[in-house]
C-alpha cells in the first residue's frame, strides 16, 4: 500500500509585511509621482519649443558664415562672387563670375546684371530687352564653386538640388538686396561681392516655418563696406541711403 508524505506548510510573511502590501499608496507618494510626471512633461514641452529656435539660429549662423567666406574669397582671388539664395527650395550656395560686372540698380530679374539662370529670370530679361533697343551688352555668367563647405556642385540624391539647405523647418521670409526693385519672396535672390572688399547692402529674413510672427523671425543685415553681418530679432526691412548730400555710402553704419 502506497504511503503519502504531507508537504510542509507554506511559511506566511509576518503580519507587518502583509499589512504593508495591502495598504497601497499614501497621499505623499501620490503627490511625489504626480510631481515627477509634471516635471518630465514640462521638460519635454520646453524642449519641443526650443528645437525650432535652435534650428533658426543655426541657419542664421550658416548664412553669416557664407557671407564672410564670399567676402574674403572675392578679395583673395580678385574675382566677383555671389551668394545664391533659393527661396523656393530653402538652399544657399556660392558662385564665381567669369568676367567683371557692374550691378544694375532696380533690377526686375533679381540677377543684378548677370546672365539669367531660371526660366522666370530669362522671361523677365527678354521682356526688358523688348523695351530697350540697341546692341546687347554681354552678361557675365556664374558657376557654382566648392569652398569651405559652401556651394558644393554635388547633387542631392536624385532631386537635382545643389548647395546647402537651411535647417529643417526654417524658411526664407523675404530677401532684399540693394539692387532689387522690391523684396524677394520667391525665386532666387543674389548677393554680390567684388574684389577690394565690397558687397551690397542687404536684409535677409529667415523664420520658423511659414510664420509671419516677428518673434519667430531673425534678420541678417549686411554692411556693404565691411561685409559685417548684424543679426536683429524680428523682421527688419532694408534701409537704403537717401539722396541727402550729407549722407554717404562710405560711412559704414554697420548694416
Amino acid at each position: 500500500m502506497a504511503s503519502f508524505t504531507r508537504a510542509p506548510p507554506i511559511a506566511r510573511p509576518p503580519p507587518a509585511v502583509r499589512a504593508a502590501r495591502q495598504r497601497g499608496l499614501t497621499l505623499i507618494e501620490i503627490i511625489v509621482v504626480i510631481s515627477i510626471v509634471a516635471i518630465v512633461m514640462g521638460v519635454a514641452v520646453a524642449g519641443s519649443m526650443q528645437l525650432p529656435s535652435a534650428r533658426l539660429r543655426r541657419s542664421v549662423t550658416m548664412l553669416a558664415s557664407a557671407i564672410k567666406v564670399a567676402f574674403t574669397r572675392a578679395t583673395a582671388t580678385s574675382r566677383n562672387l555671389r551668394l545664391v539664395m533659393d527661396l523656393q527650395n530653402q538652399r544657399i550656395w556660392l558662385e564665381e563670375g567669369d568676367m567683371p560686372m557692374l550691378v544694375q540698380s532696380k533690377d526686375t530679374t533679381s540677377t543684378g546684371g548677370a546672365e539669367a539662370v531660371t526660366d522666370a529670370e530669362r522671361a523677365a530679361r527678354e521682356e526688358g530687352a523688348k523695351m530697350v533697343k540697341g546692341p546687347r551688352i554681354p552678361k557675365p555668367s556664374f558657376h557654382s564653386i566648392a569652398t569651405y563647405g559652401f556651394g558644393e556642385t554635388e547633387q542631392d540624391q536624385g532631386n537635382g538640388k545643389t548647395g546647402k539647405p537651411l535647417q529643417r523647418g526654417i524658411t526664407f521670409r523675404q530677401v532684399q538686396i540693394a539692387h532689387d526693385d522690391a523684396p524677394r519672396t520667391a525665386g532666387r535672390a543674389y548677393l554680390y561681392f567684388w574684389p577690394g572688399g565690397l558687397t551690397e547692402r542687404a536684409s535677409i529674413q529667415v523664420r520658423i516655418g511659414e510664420s509671419d510672427e516677428d518673434y519667430q523671425t531673425l534678420t541678417l543685415l549686411v554692411s556693404p563696406l565691411t561685409g559685417k553681418v548684424t543679426v536683429k530679432a524680428g523682421a527688419v526691412d532694408l534701409t537704403l541711403p537717401t539722396d541727402d548730400a550729407t549722407a554717404s555710402d562710405r560711412e559704414d553704419k554697420g548694416f
